[in-house]
């Protein structure tokens, strides 16, 4: 029993660590982003608003802050319409067949973002797209749709298909009965799916380094470009800005889903 306890303690101790590890990179940034100082500086000397006053008045970030969130949202909304629709369709398959499918479904994720950043700089290139919203959605649905194929399947796997079939006996066509019958109880896994797809395209930078241009830079992007000059405290700033829209948008599935389930589904 004593041993036991001991390595309970131990792996407690060992989560705790790694848990710090991962969270103190993320209060450092924090931290530097209220200091007054014109460099990056930790602890910080003065505690100060001054460079978010300072992002308010730069059309450039602000430029990077809502191209962001133009992207952000395609992508979550290709992803989930691909991803939903290949886990309905992939339900009705079974067996060997049904697991190649989700490996081919899933296989985006295991090719290196510089190999698909070349890939679509070329093919975008032919069409003249290269640095376009429209190519910036694609390549991030890449990696988001696998997400939110994976995510809906789980959901469309613990529903009772059954009322489907009996709505489909009363006379509703599909679309009615899938709007009125599934989506009601599979709510929980569009909202997940949806937060996941978004916060996938928020943070993703080796793709659109190779298909932004000066006016479709995304918040990682401009950072890495301002990064490469000196060490701008607005890169803190913003980067705090898109943490807390991270922590609000995991809140909001939280509040929304339960964190058991969020955490399942996701």
């Amino acid at each position: 029993m004593e041993g036991r306890t001991v390595r309970g303690w131990l792996f407690r101790g060992l989560i705790a660590t790694l848990f710090c590890l991962l969270v103190l990179p993320l209060g450092i940034v924090v931290a530097t982003a209220f200091d007054a100082s014109s460099a990056v500086v930790f602890p910080p000397t003065e505690l100060s608003g001054r460079w978010f006053g300072e992002l308010l008045a730069s059309p450039t970030w602000l430029r990077s802050l809502l191209n962001s969130l133009v992207v952000a949202t395609g992508t979550s909304a290709l992803s989930m319409l691909v991803g939903t629709t290949a886990a309905l369709g992939l339900r009705r398959y079974g067996g060997r067949f049904r697991g190649a499918l989700v490996g081919l479904a899933l296989l985006p994720l295991l090719v290196p973002g510089v190999v698909i950043g070349v890939s679509l700089l070329t093919f975008f290139s032919v069409f003249g797209l290269q640095q376009s919203y429209l190519a910036l959605v694609l390549a991030h649905s890449l990696w988001a749709t696998p997400l939110t194929f994976s995510v809906m399947q789980s959901s469309f796997a613990r529903f009772d298909w059954r009322r489907h079939e009996a709505a489909r006996d009363l006379g509703a066509s599909r679309l009615v009965a899938f709007r009125a019958v599934v989506v009601p109880e599979v709510r929980t896994g569009l909202v997940v799916a949806a937060l996941v797809a978004f916060i996938v395209s928020l943070q993703e930078f080796v793709m659109a380094l190779f298909l932004s241009g000066p006016d479709t830079r995304t918040v990682p992007v401009q950072a890495w470009n301002s990064l490469r000059q000196s060490l701008d405290p607005l890169v803190s700033v913003v980067s705090t800005i898109l943490l807390a829209a991270v922590v609000l948008l995991v809140l909001v599935g939280t509040a929304l889903a339960g964190i058991e389930r969020l955490a399942t589904d996701a």
